[in-house]
């Protein structure tokens, strides 16, 4: 299989040189320059059709800032997180798989059945949807900033940061 590195979104247009705003219409033409894709951007009114030297060409918006792009979450990968660390002790390991599984739960993976107390601590029932499967996670009963923490933990361990 080919790859190609093709440059992410200039923010600027090729033709005025204005800087594109997140969220903005933006069409963008890949041209092959000495067996390389150069990417060129161009803004919504200095469009007007794809130079006849394009290999390709489409139009999108573009994307958030850095500081405002949220992580695009893999379920798959937060699935297979929160499974392998079942049976785990370990504060730390309990504190994370209890974040993950408040995330699953956010992103309708895992659905909310009971909460109960075993041994003095509470433990809650989730089921998986889809396969039907149940597992039980116990509520390390964290405050605000350990929660903030555990999350950004979470995030780095994921490659979501």
């Amino acid at each position: 299989m080919t790859e190609y590195q093709i440059q992410a979104n200039t923010r600027r247009c090729v033709r005025t040189g204005r800087e594109l705003r997140p969220g903005e219409k933006v069409f963008t033409v890949l041209i092959d320059q000495d067996g390389k894709f150069v990417r060129q951007d161009y803004s919504s009114e200095a469009w007007a059709g794809p130079p006849p030297e394009a290999f390709s060409f489409w139009a999108g918006r573009v994307p958030a800032t850095e500081e405002n792009r949220k992580p695009r979450i893999d379920d798959e990968l937060l699935l297979d997180c929160f499974r392998r660390l079942e049976g785990e002790t370990g504060p730390d390991r309990v504190n994370f798989r209890y974040v993950v599984a408040l995330l699953l739960m956010r992103r309708k993976r895992l659905k909310f059945e009971e909460a109960r107390t075993e041994d003095g601590q509470e433990v809650l029932r989730l089921r998986c949807p889809r396969s039907r499967e149940q597992h039980t996670v116990v509520n390390p009963r964290l405050t605000d900033e350990q929660m903030a923490e555990v999350q950004d933990e979470v995030f780095k361990v994921l490659g979501w940061e």
